[in-house]
């Protein structure tokens, strides 16, 4: 019989280990700046040159840190070099994941990726260094160098639509996966957190690991309130074993 598939489903507090602030914990971007929603919102972006200073200064504060996959990244990574199947259904934008070794085509980044920038005009694409390096520059809302338009990081707004192919992949594993853990996700933001209720009716065991309740504790064959760094490698070697 061969291992089960494992499914890896991370939210914000994957990465919060990692020097990314999440948005909705205890010490999340929103509680702690009141406003900061709009910065990650697709309307107000687009409509304000202020709200896309303030973005971009958000985001060079980030990436000025240089974050790297921590413990928790890196144990999703070594079950899948183990041998065990794994895939990553992430809300994440940072390739955290991919940076600790998993294959990228075994990674579904819902959200999309901030790594990268895209212009909302003609949708010519270039790297966030290269943007953050004009902003230091003194450019506080730099357009694009091709035809003058809006740019935002490669990444899926609140008010825009998840990529219906990277959603269907998404859909595929939670329904075909034997285990699914859902890691660091409040589990409020839809339609990617109906994943986890897809995976339960499916038939699969279902672990939850976050701080605070989510609304799928109740499907859960198990939930662990422990911090994600101790408590995913500890549950990945066990799922080894």
């Amino acid at each position: 019989m061969g291992k089960p598939l494992v499914a890896v489903f991370s939210g914000a507090g994957m990465s919060t280990d990692s020097g990314i602030p999440d948005y909705r914990g205890p010490q999340g971007l929103w509680r702690r700046e009141p406003g900061a929603e709009k910065l990650v919102t697709y309307a107000p972006y687009m409509a304000d040159p202020e709200i896309r200073r303030r973005s971009w200064l958000m985001r060079a504060e980030i990436w000025a840190a240089a974050p790297r996959p921590n413990a928790a990244h890196l144990a999703v990574a070594e079950l899948e070099r183990g041998g065990t199947p794994v895939r990553v259904i992430t809300q994440n934008v940072d390739g955290l994941h991919q940076l600790a070794g998993m294959p990228a085509r075994k990674v579904f980044e819902l959200h999309g990726s901030a790594r990268s920038v895209v212009c909302t005009g003609c949708h010519a694409r270039s790297g966030l260094e290269e943007v953050l390096a004009r902003v230091a520059a003194g450019e506080p809302d730099p357009s694009c160098t091709a035809c003058g338009g809006i740019l935002k990081t490669a990444t899926v707004m609140f008010g825009e639509r998840l990529d219906p192919e990277v959603l269907a992949r998404a859909v595929a594993v939670a329904k075909g996966c034997q285990v699914f853990l859902a890691v660091g996700s409040t589990l409020q933001v839809q339609p990617a957190a109906s994943l986890a209720g897809m995976a339960a009716r499916a038939g699969a065991r279902l672990i939850i690991v976050n701080a605070e309740e989510t609304p799928y504790d109740s499907l859960a064959d198990e939930v662990v309130r422990e911090p994600i760094g101790t408590a995913l490698p500890a549950l990945l070697a066990r799922l080894s074993a």
